[in-house]
């Protein structure tokens, strides 16, 4: 079979939910000597870009300066299916269950002192929503302590592994020995999955097909 129209992640409805969830995302720059220096990132996805606060100096941003192409990646492993779940014998048959966005974008310094309170203001409502703070206003000094990086994306993709490329039969299989290895994410993983876990068992609720 080949999986990757299978995988990929059609609903762009689903990508923004993903980026609203996740809480680090990596961007890669270039440098002069053209290596490529891949950062760990808070971020927010605001108006269909990428907003990230960050130091005024340092080498991400004088990357960027000299070349605005970018990548940004977000990720996150579901679930580790270890291979006895097919054959006790054959390692090679282990996997991951997993959501991956790729973005290939143009990057810049947002110097209106607007955006740049909005984006600071999105990242607080994103990484702190129980509040306890005052909001941030653009006459605020600490905009001028901080740079805000903006990643426009030019292409964005996404691929997910989440059993959708099997069939209903072996998908509830899967997720029963999911379910059964028990891991801190097995629970959550089932429900990306599609399913509910009830009284009586796995219950199908949804079609994974993203």
């Amino acid at each position: 079979m080949q999986l990757v129209g299978v995988l990929q992640i059609k609903s762009y409805k689903k990508i923004k939910e993903f980026l609203h969830k996740e809480h680090v995302g990596r961007i890669s720059t270039v440098d002069e000597d053209g290596f490529p220096q891949i950062i760990p990132m808070n971020f927010v996805f605001i108006d269909d870009a990428i907003y990230m606060h960050s130091h005024p100096r340092g080498e991400k941003i004088q990357n960027l300066l000299q070349n605005d192409k970018v990548g940004f990646e977000v990720d996150r492993e579901l679930e580790f299916l270890p291979s006895y779940f097919e054959d006790p014998k054959n390692a090679s048959l282990a996997d991951t269950l997993y959501i991956s966005i790729v973005i290939k974008g143009i990057a810049s310094i947002v110097k209106d002192r607007e955006e740049k309170t909005m984006a600071l203001n999105g990242l607080m409502e994103k990484y702190q929503p129980e509040g306890g703070y005052d909001p941030i206003t653009s006459d605020m000094r600490v905009l001028d302590g901080v740079a805000i990086i903006k990643v426009v994306p030019k292409i964005l993709t996404g691929k997910y592994k989440i059993g959708q490329h099997i069939s209903p039969l072996d998908r509830l299989s899967l997720a029963q020995k999911i379910l059964k290895r028990n891991s801190p994410t097995s629970k959550e993983t089932i429900r990306i999955m599609g399913f509910d876990l009830t009284k009586d068992g796995l219950e199908m609720v949804e079609d994974p097909a993203w």
